[in-house]
C-alpha cells in the first residue's frame, strides 16, 4: 500500500479542533460517525464514569467511524486523579447553615448536618486553621476552626445550602499531600495504554513532577507506548509552576471548572490567555476546556455568551476547545458539535488569527535547524501567500512547530506513522495523511502536490512550500525547504 487519502466525508474542516466527551449520549457507532461528520476531532473518555467493558467497545466504535470516513480522530484518557470528596449524606442531602460548625472525619460513615466523611485520609494533617473549603463546585463554604491532625477537622459555614452526598471537595489555599496519580489511576492508565489512547490527561497537576513521574510510570508499563501527556491545570499550585510543566507536558488543558472554584473567578480569563500564549510559544497544543456550551445540554441552541466565549478561545488562539456535559450526558451531541463548528469556522475568517511573529529562540540544541526550517516555512508561504505548508514526518515535530506559528497556508503532514497521524488531529490546522512511499525527495514531492491536486485541496498555479529531511531515506529531521507552483 503506497497512499491512503480519504478525506472526503468530513462536512468542514476547521483549524481549531474539537474535543468532544463521551458517555451515555455518545457512544454509539450512529452517534460518534454523526459528530464525527459535525467536525468532532478527538473523543474524550472520562475514566472518572464508565466500566472498562464499555470502553473497549467505544473505542472499537471510533476505530470503526475512522475507517468508514478515513478520519483520525484521536482518543484522549482523561485520569481522574486525586479528586477529593465526601461521603454518602443522610437522606441524600442535608441542610447546613452559616456559622454552625461541621465535622469531617476521615472515618467512613454517613453524614449528618453536622458530621461527615471526607475521602482524604491525610485532611487533617495537611490543612491549616482558617484555610477554606470549598464543596460542590464552591457553592458551600466553609473556614477551618481546628484539626486534631490525625482523624478530624472542624471548620464554620461562612455560605450553607444543601450539602449533598458524594460532592467534590477543593481547598484552594491547602498544599496536598495526595501522590498525582491514584491507585486507580494507575489501574485506568494501564488499561488506556493496551487500548492504545492517543493522549492522557493527567488531573490536578501540580508541578512540572507529575509530569516526569507520569511518563515515567508510562515508560515503565510500556515502553513502546506513544501516548503523549496532557497536563490539565486546575490548581493554584500549577499556575505558579506553569513554566516547568509546560517544558515537560506535551499538551495543555485549561480546565476552568476546578480552576475557576481553586482561584478566584475574575482571574480565570486572565490565566486562560496566558497558558494560551505561553503554550504558542513553546509548540505545545493547548486545550480550552469546561462549560463552553453547556445550555446545550437541555437546549437545541447556546446562549450568546457562550458563543462569544468559544469564538474568544478561538481568538486567543487555543488549538482546541471542548465539550463536557453537552456531548457526555446531552440531549443531542452532534448539534452541540456541529453548532461549535459553526462558530470556530466564523470566527477563523478573521485575519488577525494568523502569523504570530515569533522566530524560534536560539539554541546550539538538536532541534535547532529544524526549528528555522519550520519558522521560515511559515514565513515563506505568508510573503507567497502560499496554499499550503507540506511537510513529511515521522515524529510529529515539524506538525506540531509549524502549527504553532498559526500559518494562513493549510497544513498538510505526511507520515507512514498511524499513531501520529492520530495524535495531530488535537493540533491546531495540521491535516494528516497516511503516506509510506520512499524514492527520492523530488518524486516525494510532486507525488504529493499530485495527490493533494487530485483530492481539491490544492489547484493549479498555488505556491506550495515543502518541509523534509533529506536523504528521505534517514527519517532525520527536517534540514530542507522547497518553494514550488501546482502545475
Amino acid at each position: 500500500m503506497s497512499t491512503q487519502i480519504q478525506e472526503s466525508e468530513r462536512i468542514q474542516f476547521n483549524r481549531t479542533k474539537i474535543v468532544a466527551t463521551l458517555g451515555p449520549a455518545s457512544s454509539t457507532p450512529e452517534m460518534l460517525e454523526e459528530m464525527a461528520r459535525a467536525g468532532a476531532d478527538v473523543f474524550r473518555i472520562n475514566f472518572s464514569h464508565g466500566k472498562y467493558d464499555d470502553v473497549i467497545t467505544v473505542v472499537k466504535h471510533i476505530r470503526e467511524v475512522n475507517r468508514k470516513l478515513g478520519t483520525h480522530i484521536s482518543i484522549l484518557g482523561d485520569l481522574q486523579g486525586p479528586k477529593l470528596r465526601i461521603g454518602v449524606v443522610e437522606n441524600n442531602g442535608v441542610e447546613i447553615k452559616e456559622g454552625q460548625i461541621l465535622t469531617f472525619t476521615t472515618h467512613e460513615m454517613t453524614g449528618t448536618a453536622e458530621k461527615v466523611y471526607i475521602t482524604y485520609p491525610q485532611f487533617p494533617k495537611d490543612v491549616k486553621v482558617d484555610e477554606n473549603i470549598l464543596i460542590d463546585d464552591g457553592k458551600l463554604v466553609l473556614r477551618v476552626v481546628s484539626t486534631n491532625k490525625t482523624d478530624e477537622v472542624q471548620a464554620q459555614v461562612v455560605h450553607g445550602g444543601i450539602l449533598s452526598s458524594k460532592k467534590g471537595v477543593n481547598l484552594p489555599n491547602t498544599r496536598i499531600s495526595l501522590p498525582c496519580l491514584t491507585p486507580k489511576d494507575l489501574q485506568d492508565l494501564e488499561f488506556a495504554l493496551q487500548q492504545q489512547f492517543d493522549w492522557i490527561g493527567l488531573s490536578f497537576v501540580r508541578s512540572g513532577a507529575d509530569i516526569i513521574e507520569l511518563k515515567h510510570i508510562i515508560r515503565n508499563i510500556d515502553p513502546a507506548s506513544k501516548a503523549r501527556v496532557i497536563a490539565k491545570i486546575e490548581k493554584p499550585e500549577a499556575v505558579s509552576d506553569i513554566d516547568n510543566i509546560i517544558r515537560e507536558t506535551d499538551a495543555l488543558m485549561v480546565a476552568r471548572g476546578d480552576l475557576g472554584v481553586e482561584v478566584p473567578m475574575q482571574r480565570v480569563p486572565v490565566i486562560q490567555k496566558m497558558l494560551v500564549r505561553k503554550c504558542l510559544a513553546a509548540s505545545k497544543p493547548v486545550i480550552i476546556a469546561t462549560q463552553m456550551m453547556e445550555s446545550m445540554i437541555t437546549n437545541i441552541s447556546p446562549s450568546r455568551a457562550e458563543v462569544n466565549d468559544v469564538a474568544n478561545s478561538v481568538m486567543d488562539g487555543a488549538d482546541a476547545v471542548m465539550l463536557s456535559g453537552e456531548t457526555s450526558v446531552g440531549k443531542h451531541p452532534h448539534k452541540v458539535v456541529e453548532a461549535m463548528s459553526k462558530i470556530i469556522a466564523q470566527v477563523e475568517e478573521e485575519h488577525t488569527l494568523y502569523y504570530g511573529e515569533r522566530p524560534p529562540l536560539f539554541s546550539t540544541d538538536e532541534r535547532y535547524v529544524s526549528d528555522h526550517i519550520c519558522y521560515a516555512a511559515t514565513q515563506l508561504a505568508r510573503h507567497t501567500n502560499a496554499a499550503a505548508i507540506i511537510t513529511m514526518t515521522q515524529s510529529g515535530y515539524t506538525a506540531f512547530r509549524i502549527s504553532s506559528y498559526r500559518p494562513r497556508a493549510s497544513i498538510f503532514v505526511f507520515t507512514d506513522n498511524y499513531s501520529i497521524l492520530t495524535q495531530l488531529s488535537l493540533v491546531w490546522g495540521v491535516r494528516g495523511y497516511y503516506y509510506d512511499k520512499n524514492i527520492s525527495t523530488d518524486h516525494t514531492i510532486a507525488d504529493i502536490k499530485f495527490i493533494l491536486k487530485k483530492e481539491g485541496l490544492v489547484v493549479k498555479d498555488d505556491f506550495i512550500v515543502n518541509t523534509a529531511s533529506i536523504p528521505l531515506s534517514e527519517k532525520g529531521k527536517s534540514n530542507m525547504i522547497k518553494l514550488s507552483i501546482v502545475e
